[in-house]
């Protein structure tokens, strides 16, 4: 893969041994590629395989094609306008190349060519010259009946030279030639890959994080992944072996599909349908095969590559029996798996921080029907110990943290709805905690939260009063005790509490959920430990848990609120002032209760969890940036999730969650464990017998979404695949090009300058172009066809205002380009050689 034409999206490039062409598949926006442009390599030529460079130091790609067929390798450079201006061929006398690589392998700042050598057991190296010419061969054995199957280059040995390390696919062994640092290669060295092995691919890349190259084999012979991790003198470990069962591997490359920053390995299957995703530890050692069907039982090269933007690794795969190409999208699966952890009787609430000081983040939850709570120490691989308990009031029900006492270490503040206290557990800094000291507060207190509202620099904490309809404030003397509550009313039912500056005073206020009346208040803080009175804002059915945070990014907090009964969260943006907009309402599963903010996606945009107790799931609502948010994603929890808590756990810099799971007498920790998964593949072929030779991307019925054209070669017909707005699409419907015509091309222009795009199609069995041209609802009319004498098969048409006169031309690989005349409805040509039909005067121009 690589970007042909210079437009920031990656292109593929394929050869087809059959048909003695290269195909590139330009790339869009979406993930998609265009229909193919070919080029010839030669009658014959039999092309094994592609690379890509830029030999002339042109600033654009150019191609190096492998011809088993002519023993040669094709150079296609300098590509501009859609085409190659030149091509070289460099011969490989009777070797029977089946690979080619490149790379600068003499440090002249210039591309170089390697060729596998099937027939002689050899490799082939061309020295370039960095113009687009390059050296006779220079020839290395790589031992009698080696059958060497791939090469790629490498310093293995840190002498700042690159190195080449070839797969012997005859003597089950990779060889490793040294460069001597003047473009020569010492003998080989080989490493056993295991008896019947037959090593088939190969590729480097640093699967250990200590900066030296390793290498990953396919091994088709045993079918297995062997792994060789390197030294930093040219040697290697013993093999490491990871099965694939019944799946013999013919391709394999390296990539970060997870986004940990550590080596993953992707590898084709012959055989089994599938392709296997084997996820990288960082240490050298990889996960069991993760299978992707691709419906091909002949998987034959794999290319990497992020082809729609989205910063993660995508696929592309070749599918040698259905003559097809895979192409297969990363995506984020965000928390795939829970790991439960055990705790109290009924767990409603949970809170995390660092209370050991070790850096690594640990959990406490509220035990409702206990009457305690529970400290979990968390690891640094992301576990957990188990708890310990201490004992709290009467059904504990909200939990906040902070450094009451000015010791610089965390302590625990827990509302006790069950006797109408608050409890302050004060830290050691170990993990362990002081017994109890207990406060007054109102009726049913739910909720506390804690900061300091007096400017005095000690935390203080207000807590809801569910039963009371009120708020009560308890300043903190700064040494972990409390003055007596002081109280302000709230609306029906306050369930949650939280605090920030709304109205960009330096002063904290107050926010308030009240379930009864289906409000939120806000009281905005004097700066002093008092509040003013309540104004309240409507919000969904049921208001559980409140939360703030700036959401579009303008520097004034907003409110994201649960309704319980509505299964919805609701966003008030904030004017700065105090005051905030109506609610926006977004749906989540089913009675959503807890809700926090975190960057989930790594896009620096702050994304809302919620837990849905009615259908034990937590959904993710990624944030756009702008206060609005994308559909949510559920992911499963334990037995009705009652709270969440954000943090990273396992110090991968990706945000964990943890869920305190009401009926399990659990907690459930999420990982953000990326397993690099794959979107089900896309298939560029269509339907049994059609023979799909060519397709095109665009919106033929004008209702914003991309459709498909596709030229079927057994059929005699084009087929249009309208799409839906889920990515799928209809069965295609038929339109004719003729009887035994074979079609092979089809480009998209709009011809006769209606406004509505045409599709012109070369018939490679008829010898003739026939438009069809569209009426912009999907539907074309019957075709026009041109009897037009070509003495070859068309292969490619194109088509564009080529001399920007304001008409369409078509072109017609290889010989013909031919004029649209504007209103005639006519196409003419002259001969045998490059046609341009410029206002009726004819052009002639030969193509060498």
């Amino acid at each position: 893969m690589g970007d042909f034409n210079n437009d920031t999206w990656l292109d593929i490039a394929v050869v087809n041994y059959a048909a003695n062409i290269v195909a590139i598949y330009f790339g869009s926006d979406n993930g998609t590629v265009a229909s193919p442009v070919k080029y010839s390599t030669g009658i014959d030529s039999a092309p094994y395989m592609i690379a890509v460079g830029d030999f002339d130091n042109d600033h654009r790609l150019d191609v190096a094609i492998a011809n088993f067929g002519t023993n040669s390798v094709v150079v296609l450079l300098r590509f501009q306008d859609g085409s190659f201006a030149n091509q070289t061929v460099l011969s490989v006398a009777s070797s029977r190349p089946v690979w080619v690589h490149v790379a600068d392998l003499n440090n002249d700042a210039a591309l170089d060519i390697v060729t596998v050598n099937y027939g002689t057991h050899s490799i082939s190296i061309f020295f370039g010259y960095g113009n687009g010419s390059f050296s006779i061969p220079n020839s290395y054995s790589t031992g009698y009946d080696s059958f060497p199957s791939a090469v790629v280059s490498g310093d293995f040995n840190s002498d700042k030279q690159m190195d080449l390390a070839i797969t012997n696919y005859g003597t089950n062994n990779v060889g490793i030639m040294l460069s001597n640092g003047n473009g020569n290669f010492a003998n080989q060295i080989t490493f056993s890959t295991g008896p019947h092995s037959h090593p088939y691919s190969i590729a480097v890349g640093y699967l250990n994080e200590d900066a030296i190259l390793d290498i990953a084999i396919a091994n088709s012979g045993n079918n297995s992944v062997g792994v060789l991790l390197g030294h930093d003198n040219g040697n290697f470990m013993s093999q490491t072996t990871y099965s694939l069962s019944a799946a013999s591997p013919y391709s394999i490359g390296i990539g970060d599909f997870n986004n940990d920053n550590r080596m993953d390995l992707i590898v084709t299957n012959n055989g089994t349908h599938n392709i296997a995703l084997l996820v990288g530890y960082g240490n050298g050692t990889f996960a069991n095969p993760k299978m992707y069907s691709t419906g091909s039982s002949s998987s034959i090269s794999v290319a990497i590559g992020d082809l729609n933007k989205d910063n993660r690794s995508d696929i592309v795969v070749i599918n040698n029996d259905t003559s097809t190409i895979g192409i297969m999208l990363g995506y984020d699966e965000f928390f795939p798996i829970q790991t439960a952890y055990r705790t109290g009787s009924y767990p409603y609430f949970v809170v995390v921080g660092d209370f050991n000081n070790d850096t690594r983040l640990d959990i406490v939850v509220a035990n409702l029907v206990d009457g305690s709570v529970g400290v979990l120490v968390g690891y640094v691989n992301g576990s957990f110990a188990n708890q310990m308990t201490y004992s709290t009031g009467s059904y504990p029900y909200s939990i906040a943290v902070g450094d009451f006492n000015n010791d610089t270490w965390l302590d625990i503040v827990v509302a006790n709805s069950g006797d109408n206290t608050v409890s302050v557990l004060l830290g050691y800094g170990n993990g362990s905690f002081a017994k109890q000291m207990t406060y007054s507060t109102g009726s049913k207190p739910y909720s506390v939260a804690v900061s300091d509202f007096n400017n005095d620099t000690r935390l203080d904490m207000v807590v809801a009063n569910f039963k009371e309809h009120t708020v009560s404030v308890l300043l903190g003397f700064g040494n972990g005790s409390f003055a007596n509550q002081m109280t302000y009313s709230t609306g029906i039912g306050p369930f949650s509490v939280a605090v920030g500056d709304f109205n960009n005073d330096t002063q904290l206020d107050i926010i308030i959920a009240n379930s009864g009346d289906n409000t939120v208040s806000v009281l905005l803080g004097h700066g002093n430990g008092s509040f003013a009175n309540q104004t309240t804002y409507s919000t969904g059915s049921g208001p559980q848990l409140v939360v703030v945070n700036d959401l579009n990014n303008d520097n004034q907090l907003d409110i994201i609120v649960t309704n319980y009964f509505d299964h919805t969260v609701s966003v008030l943006l904030g004017h700065g002032n105090g005051s905030f907009a109506n609610q926006m309402t977004y749906l989540t599963g089913f009675n959503p209760y807890s809700v926090a903010v975190g960057d989930f996606n790594n896009d620096t945009q702050p994304d809302i969890i919620t837990t849905n107790s009615g259908n034990n799931s937590v959904s993710i609502l990624l944030g756009y940036g702008n206060g609005s948010f994308a559909n949510s994603m559920t992911y499963s929890t334990g037995s009705v999730p009652a709270s969440v808590a954000v943090g990273d756990f396992n110090n991968d810099t990706r945000l964990d969650i943890v869920v305190a799971n009401f009926y399990d007498n659990n907690v459930g920790v999420l990982l953000r464990y990326d397993r690099g998964a794959l979107k089900d593949k896309t298939i560029f072929a269509v339907s049994g017998g059609s023979r799909l030779q060519s397709f095109a991307i665009f919106d033929f019925n004008n209702d914003s979404l991309l459709d498909i054209a596709v030229a079927n070669y057994g059929t005699n017909s084009i087929g249009v695949l309208l799409g839906y707005e889920d990515g799928t699409f209809r069965d295609q419907i038929m339109f004719s090009t003729g009887l035994n015509s074979h079609p092979d091309s089809i480009a998209i222009h709009d011809v006769n300058k209606d406004g509505q795009v045409d599709i012109i199609v070369a018939n490679y069995g008829t010898k003739n172009l026939v438009t069809l041209l569209g009426r912009g609802n999907g539907i074309f009319e019957s075709q026009e066809s041109y009897s037009i004498g070509f003495d070859f098969a068309p292969l490619v048409v194109g088509a564009g205002d080529f001399n920007k006169d304001g008409r369409s031309e078509i072109f017609v690989y290889k010989y013909y380009v031919i004029d649209y005349a504007g209103s005639s409805n006519s196409l003419l040509l002259l001969s045998s050689s490059f046609i341009m039909i410029l206002n009726n005067f004819f052009t002639q121009y030969l193509i060498t």
